[in-house]
């Protein structure tokens, strides 16, 4: 897929959280994504437009605080009529060389054990199962934490 992938700048929150939930099949993602991303993240988040301009992915990220060689996944999305076409996969390779060239050799990331799509995806980006926590997010929300090591 012929994708511009750029930092997100602020202004692109608008257009990002308009589409989260239709991205998600009407799900209530938009709390999930707080516009604190796109003013202090914008180094480490990305969106991906079309060559109209269009969005058709973001991804956010950021760097550790605590741990000087990690940085972490929070929220990617690309639009459905896009999936398969490899812009996930670029948007998380775009991530990682950005946090690689600050320094950072780890990679951390959350998903749900019932989504075994993403399982899927992040194993096959090179990410490993560190552990599934029960609870994680609170009472009944357990996850699968993923781990990338960096080369």
């Amino acid at each position: 897929m012929s994708a511009t992938i750029r930092h997100a700048k602020p202004s692109d929150y608008g257009r990002v959280i308009g589409r989260v939930n239709v991205w998600w099949s009407g799900r209530d993602m938009a709390p999930v994504l707080p516009k604190l991303f796109f003013l202090h993240f914008e180094g480490t988040s990305f969106v991906a437009e079309d060559g109209e301009g269009d969005l058709v992915g973001f991804l956010c990220g950021f760097l550790s605080q605590t741990n000087d060689n990690e940085a972490y996944i929070h929220f990617v999305g690309v639009t459905p009529d896009k999936r398969g076409e490899g812009l996930g996969r670029t948007l998380y390779e775009r991530f990682f060389d950005e946090v690689r060239s600050k320094g950072r050799t780890v990679v951390r990331c959350v998903t749900s054990p019932v989504n075994q799509g993403s399982v899927g995806f992040h194993e096959a980006l090179g990410f490993e199962v560190d552990r599934v926590v029960e609870d994680y997010d609170g009472p009944g929300e357990d996850r699968v934490l993923l781990v990338k090591r960096l080369s």
